[in-house]
């Protein structure tokens, strides 16, 4: 008989989403040792293997993927039924799940969701990091109830707004033979050696992938869990980064690094909302929205 509770189902999403088991046993807040005793366990009580597993991750098997459908649809429906529920009791109201690129998460969202939580302390938001072509198919399929993605990534039916602008750069100690040109290209930056974030961060994958279609590959020297640390490591000559210029003229007034644009047509980031249907999410959703679309100010 198959015995699967609700954090067995809520560890396979999570595994699924991120595709790895260590990934997705941190966002359940479990240890890597305990989540893969859980999904053997899941696995032996169906009778039948959920994923593929290989050196770059996991996939689902058709099993998986039936599993996951009905995962998403309970946990959605349990989290729905917790948040009118505790409405009678003065608890939460109600939760938010946002998907967001490396772009968004660490330059943008965190004032926005200051603000916003402050001032609605009945709501809770759950963020994942992902990269902007999987964040369409993410949203589409109801895995999440916001996208901030690259205005440049094609979100087919999805509803899109605007939410902000910014570009990558490069970064450079100075003194660097990169450090006083006007703009460079992601093929001369290849050149050399990279300080960057951790390879399951969706800006090393972005720009893997970018990599890969110049036909070179990228040099991660060290690898890190913020831009404010890759820029300390570029300015004691590591290497170099490729970071939002959003942050490089932030930390750049404290640091001796220099800050070079990139040439790509990809650098340049206008960030985008997108979504399934404004009309579909609940009203505190839909007052979030509006908060990150207006500048996400503090507004009484």
């Amino acid at each position: 008989m198959m015995r699967f509770d609700l954090p067995d189902l809520t560890l396979f999403r999570h595994v699924v989403e991120a595709g790895s088991i260590t990934h997705g046993a941190a966002r359940a807040n479990l240890a890597l040792a305990a989540a893969s005793t859980r999904i053997r366990a899941m696995e032996t009580s169906l009778g039948a293997a959920l994923l593929t597993r290989s050196r770059l991750g996991v996939v689902p098997t058709p099993a998986g993927r039936t599993l996951l459908a009905h995962a998403r649809g309970l946990i959605a429906g349990i989290e729905r039924m917790q948040g009118e529920l505790s409405a009678y009791s003065g608890g939460t109201v109600g939760q938010i799940r946002v998907l967001a690129n490396t772009n968004a998460l660490t330059e943008f969202l965190p004032d926005a969701l200051a603000a916003y939580l402050t001032r609605n302390p009945g709501v809770s938001v759950e963020i994942d990091e992902h990269t902007s072509d999987e964040i369409v198919g993410l949203v589409a399929d109801g895995q999440a109830d916001l996208g901030i993605l690259s205005g440049t990534v094609d979100t087919g039916t999805l509803q899109t707004f605007p939410f902000r602008k910014d570009r990558f750069v490069l970064v450079a100690a100075r003194g660097h033979a990169l450090a006083e040109r006007e703009t460079v290209s992601f093929g001369e930056v290849l050149a050399h050696d990279l300080v960057g974030l951790d390879r399951a961060s969706a800006l090393t994958r972005f720009l893997a992938d970018k990599a890969a279609r110049v036909g070179r590959p990228m040099r991660l020297r060290v690898q890190l869990r913020g831009f404010d640390a890759v820029c300390r490591l570029v300015e004691a000559r590591v290497g170099v980064g490729i970071v939002p210029e959003s942050m490089a003229r932030r930390v750049a007034r404290g640091l001796d690094i220099a800050v070079v644009p990139l040439v790509e047509p990809w650098a340049t980031r206008a960030l985008t909302l997108c979504l399934r249907s404004f009309e579909g999410l609940p009203a505190f959703a839909q007052d979030f929205v509006r908060h990150l679309r207006d500048g996400g100010e503090n507004r009484a």
